[in-house]
């Protein structure tokens, strides 16, 4: 019997170092990784903490400005088509926060929401942007809303795309069955079984899975799209912040998040077709907030900004020039 059960657990350990050895994929040089994803617009702002954070400032100088915040295991470059689309006449910053694009894993390695407000902070102090337009997709739309409620005096208005919602709605998004296959890549960093191997195995079809699934099977998840999900993972360091992101999270935070406190006008635009944050959570955002106004895309996923480039970036132009009647 100890014969059996010594060669069965010698079995085990051959299959997962097997697996190991098969899925195993090193870290990308950062130098390499930046020098295919910086523009001429890319700038990094260094931090008293020794934080590396890429930014860019684009678009019409002059011209109100606009910051936009990727989600979760994106980065600054979700935001390239409303950049073009919306630049002639705004001036449009876009940056990554820790453990994302090339900014990726900090020197103190606190990922937190705190550390993520921070870094707006310091990005919009370092332009001298005292009142600006703030928006972000998914995390970064959560990211925004948390920003306005700190500081209230500088952000002049609200831009929500598939944008994670309060704490307190958290349980009920948990409980509800999702339509569509949501990305397995945060189903499996939310075990700490797969946390703990996840440094090392190689992210590609996490990658392909994901993207598939947020942008609804969309025409705009190219080979080139999926890559820069990837080598961004793969940039050196990263993807030890990542699962220190997820690590560290110690659950929905204070509850007392009230947004019914944020008089400023708000767009909120959804896809239909979201399978990471249900489309629901668009009309739970409408009840939450004064002077919002919802633009549902149908057949559209997570990302309408890449999505549906041109009509969301159309929807945003109307509600800016309507806040600039002072007519929203």
């Amino acid at each position: 019997m100890k014969k059996r059960k010594a060669l069965w657990v010698t079995m085990v350990l051959l299959i997962v170092v097997s697996l190991g050895i098969w899925l195993y994929q090193g870290d990308l040089p950062a130098e390499v990784v930046d020098a295919k994803y910086t523009s001429p617009s890319s700038q990094f702002l260094s931090l008293d903490d020794g934080a590396r954070i890429h930014f860019r400032d684009e678009g019409n100088r002059a011209g109100l400005p606009v910051v936009l915040i990727h989600g979760s295991m994106a980065s600054l470059h979700a935001w390239t088509p409303w950049v073009g689309r919306l630049g002639k006449t705004y001036r449009i910053v876009t940056l990554d926060l820790p453990a994302h694009g090339l900014t990726g894993a900090v020197p103190s390695g606190d990922y937190s929401g705190a550390a993520q407000l921070r870094v707006v902070q310091a990005v919009t102090s370092h332009l001298n942007l005292d009142a600006f337009v703030l928006g972000g997709n998914s995390m970064g739309g959560g990211v925004s809303w948390r920003y306005a409620l700190e500081h209230p005096e500088s952000v002049l208005a609200l831009i929500l795309v598939d944008a994670t919602g309060p704490s307190a709605w958290y349980q009920a998004r948990r409980e509800a069955k999702p339509d569509k296959a949501s990305p397995l890549a945060f189903k499996l960093l939310g075990q700490s079984w797969f946390r703990a191997i996840a440094a090392r195995i190689d992210p590609y079809y996490l990658a392909v899975q994901g993207a598939k699934s947020a942008y609804n099977d969309s025409p705009v998840v190219t080979d080139a799209l999926i890559m820069r999900y990837y080598e961004l993972a793969l940039r050196a360091g990263t993807r030890d912040a990542i699962l220190g992101r997820f690590n560290s999270w110690q659950g929905p935070g204070r509850q007392s998040e009230d947004l019914s406190v944020l008089t400023q006008p708000t767009l909120i635009l959804w896809g239909r077709e979201d399978s990471v944050i249900s489309v629901t959570t668009a009309d739970q955002f409408q009840a939450a907030m004064p002077h919002s106004q919802v633009i549902i895309y149908d057949g559209v996923g997570h990302a309408p900004m890449e999505e549906v480039p041109e009509r969301s970036a159309e929807d945003v132009r109307r509600f800016l020039k309507a806040l600039k009647r002072g007519e929203v």
